[in-house]
């Protein structure tokens, strides 16, 4: 009997612990699970799936936009986007490209359709001209008025004869490959150089501001350089807004600024020579009619100023023309 009454009692206590344990796990599941214990999904064994909800026709938020209010706070950080400046120096824009300068035909001359022009320039009321090619290189003195030639200089065969400037009574002309500037008597050019000069770099343009050599390369430097040594004493990068401009060829100077043909093209930069920076560009496309041309190679490439009349005179490699203009300039 006694065994009897023990037993019954530790089935009681086994049969209310469990009842208890039950209760206990309904309200758990019913905390988590926000419903009852028999909306507790069955377990399943296997691959786990995922099942997304059905659209209802409502657009889904961007995950940028303002949280829509809900009493029930995100697991997930809050994703804020900055305010950007409206300026950032990795992502300044570039300025706008260098205004076009206005010009007026005045006149055309004449001009040998054989001379593959590289270098103009005006000095003692007498147009000097250089022209190029290996064997057809020369230094000429052409006629003002009519664009004929003078005085005619032949280069060597070795030398392609490139940018021509004339400072202080003397003649001095860049070759393209040779690394050799020549000098020449302005009076007496005829009889050959009387001395030379040799640089480092290509030669591609020349011209003077009165004091210094300037001259191009065919890339976006301008070289100023010693007249009596031919060193470098400084040198300007040119651009045009942000924009670095490179084959710079033929120079002239006029009025204070430096006027840069850029190879393969029919535009001349004006360029400040302080800074390098380009102020208006000079377009003279048209200006030769296309049956005047005979190839790619016959572009604008002769620029010279003559400060009694303040006008320029340009042509280009292998023109039947030199056209005199008047140029509005800053």
């Amino acid at each position: 009997m006694g065994r009897t009454v023990l037993h019954t009692e530790t089935h009681r206590r086994v049969i209310i612990l469990l009842l208890c344990l039950l209760v206990i796990l309904a309200a758990a599941s019913g905390c988590l699970g926000g419903g009852s214990a028999a909306q507790a999904p069955t377990p399943s064994i296997g691959p786990a799936t995922v099942s997304l909800p059905a659209p209802t026709g409502a657009p889904l938020a961007s995950p940028l936009a303002e949280p829509m209010s809900t009493s029930v706070p995100s697991l997930l950080p809050t994703i804020v986007s900055p305010v950007l400046p409206l300026t950032s120096p990795l992502s300044t824009p570039e300025p706008s490209a260098a205004p076009i300068c206005p010009y007026f035909v005045a006149r055309a001359l004449e001009h040998d359709r054989n001379a593959f022009t590289q270098g103009l320039t005006i000095s003692g009321g007498v147009l000097f001209e250089s022209t190029g090619l290996n064997g057809r290189s020369s230094l000429r003195a052409l006629d003002l008025e009519t664009g004929s030639t003078r005085d005619l200089f032949t280069l060597p065969d070795a030398y392609f004869g490139e940018g021509l400037t004339a400072l202080d009574g003397r003649l001095i002309q860049l070759t393209w490959h040779s690394q050799t500037a020549f000098i020449y008597e302005e009076t007496s050019f005829i009889g050959g150089p009387i001395g030379e000069f040799a640089y480092e770099t290509e030669g591609w343009g020349l011209t003077t501001d009165g004091h210094y050599l300037i001259m191009s390369d065919g890339s976006a430097v301008l070289y100023f350089r010693d007249p009596g040594t031919f060193e470098v004493v400084h040198e300007i990068f040119v651009r045009d807004g942000a924009a670095p401009v490179d084959q710079l060829n033929e120079l002239e100077f006029v009025r204070g600024f430096i006027l840069a043909n850029i190879w393969h093209s029919d535009r001349i930069a004006v360029i400040e020579p302080e800074t390098g920076s380009v102020v208006c560009w000079l377009d003279l496309s048209g200006i030769l009619e296309d049956q005047d041309r005979l190839g790619t190679e016959d572009v604008l490439n002769g620029i010279a100023y003559d400060p009694a009349s303040d006008r320029l005179y340009v042509t280009g490699k292998l023109w039947p023309k030199i056209f005199e203009i008047d140029v509005v300039l800053p």
